[in-house]
């Protein structure tokens, strides 16, 4: 299931007001400041820390079964995409990676995959990375633009029969260009990243 999408960008507090401001709750911000990474967790808000300038190296907004985090660059980049899977899912998709010579990073909590499509993916097993495994909000796809053609092809060799229907462009940057998130009250809305999110399936 996709669950989840990561950005850079030079714009962190307008990023989480968006999300906010469209139902999304914020569950954790992790920042550097003073050289250590410390917590400035909710109920701690920006008119607290504002002028501490804090590096934040994530932010998670959560909504449902949809979690979308973000952290400071000096522009915005996007960097990976999540899917829940099963442990077996997981093990399937790894392998199916290492045929086509892509590499993996297994960590104990969660899995990259790098792409050479400038981006990676996340394989996460913990249900707990969502608010509600079954809930009616989700992201039903993505379509991406990326630098060259062959995404889906890759993607279809990657997870086999799973359809998790993300598409792609060609563009001249590696972003996400929209999200379906079923049952999303305001939509169609474009974030301060530029992804545009909306509810209608259509791509």
């Amino acid at each position: 299931m996709l669950f989840h999408y990561h950005f850079w960008t030079p714009y962190v507090e307008e990023t989480e007001k968006f999300y906010l401001e469209n139902g999304f709750r914020i569950s954790q911000r992790i920042g550097k400041y003073n050289g250590d990474f410390q917590a400035f967790n909710p109920p701690l808000t920006w008119d607290d820390f504002r002028e501490k300038k804090i590096l934040f190296r994530i932010i998670e907004a959560r909504k449902g079964a949809v979690n979308i985090t973000f952290g400071f660059g000096k522009k915005i980049m996007f960097d990976h995409i999540g899917l829940l899977v099963s442990e077996e899912e997981q093990g399937d998709i790894c392998e199916n990676a290492t045929k086509m010579n892509w590499e993996v990073d297994k960590g104990e909590r969660r899995t990259f995959i790098a792409t050479p499509y400038n981006f990676r993916i996340e394989l996460q097993t913990y249900e707990n990375a969502v608010d509600s495994f079954n809930h009616q909000e989700k992201i039903q796809g993505l379509k991406l633009t990326t630098i060259k053609g062959g995404l889906e092809s890759d993607l279809f060799s990657l997870f086999g029969n799973s359809a998790f229907n993300i598409s792609s462009e060609v563009g001249e940057v590696v972003t996400i260009k929209k999200a379906v998130i079923k049952n999303l009250n305001t939509s169609p809305i474009v974030d301060p990243n530029g992804v545009e999110i909306t509810s209608d399936q259509g791509f």
